[in-house]
């Protein structure tokens, strides 16, 4: 379903830029508006014939509808560059540099902001997701304490120790030996135990050589909001954190 939405969108954008031609242009709009319905009766019809005891989650329904706006915000970036050509077109050879600027910045702004948007509608698909970002917090779910790092080579031995507030062992985890790249482990913390504040740190060797590892801690997306800067993910744990921070998806 959502192939049959994108591949017209896709295909027309590329006409676009080869012929630039008007007719061309109606042409390629009308194609994606007729896809566009398409995707939506589709969906529509998916929502209808669900089996009621495994309906369509949120995060599904979110990725679908901003699959949607992407297809919209393709034709609309096309025509905002139309325009700005066009008005740079008519412009008279002796019109000053002030006004190529205004003419340029106008366009671009407005070019970033139908961006802003249609990146706002997909991030909303992250919420409620696991995200990994930088940190050696182990935050505890259900009981269940979950670590990740990436090893900067491959090691011997490898072990994760689980750490109090204070600093204190709690337990030694032994990972064995591992290849370079993601390593994820679990703890299963001991019923009563405070799960407020835990840390990890991880311990590789290769022979007589330390091997070092970046470290990440779990988090979970809230909420979702667009700055001039970008996308800006507010984590249960983490707060506002800017989505090049984001070091994994799950």
């Amino acid at each position: 379903m959502t192939t049959t939405a994108s591949t017209p969108a896709a295909s027309g954008t590329t006409g676009a830029a080869k012929t630039g031609t008007p007719g061309t242009a109606v042409t390629i709009a009308k194609a994606n508006e007729d896809a566009g319905d398409r995707f939506l009766k589709l969906l529509m019809t998916q929502i209808q014939n669900q089996d009621p005891l495994n309906p369509m989650d949120n995060a599904q329904m979110t990725t679908q509808m901003a699959q949607i706006n992407t297809v919209a915000g393709i034709e609309k970036l096309n025509d905002s560059m139309t325009k700005m050509v066009t008005a740079l077109s008519k412009l008279d050879t002796s019109a000053s540099l002030t006004g190529l600027q205004t003419a340029l910045q106008g366009s671009l702004q407005g070019l970033a902001t139908q961006m802003r948007q249609s990146q706002a509608l997909q991030g909303a698909a992250l919420v409620g997701r696991e995200v990994w970002t930088g940190g050696d917090a182990l935050p505890v779910r259900d009981g269940l304490a979950r670590g990740s790092f990436d090893l900067k080579g491959p090691a011997d031995a490898v072990t994760a120790e689980v750490l109090a507030p204070s600093g204190h062992v709690l337990q030694r985890i032994d990972l064995g030996a591992r290849a370079s790249g993601r390593v994820d482990f679990s703890w299963a913390a001991p019923e009563g135990a405070s799960a407020e504040g835990l840390k990890y740190r991880i311990s590789a060797t290769s022979g007589a050589a330390n091997v070092p590892a970046d470290l990440y801690a779990s988090d979970v997306v809230t909420a979702v909001s667009t700055t001039p800067q970008g996308l800006v993910l507010q984590l249960a744990r983490g707060g506002s954190t800017p989505l090049e921070r984001i070091k994994a998806f799950n």
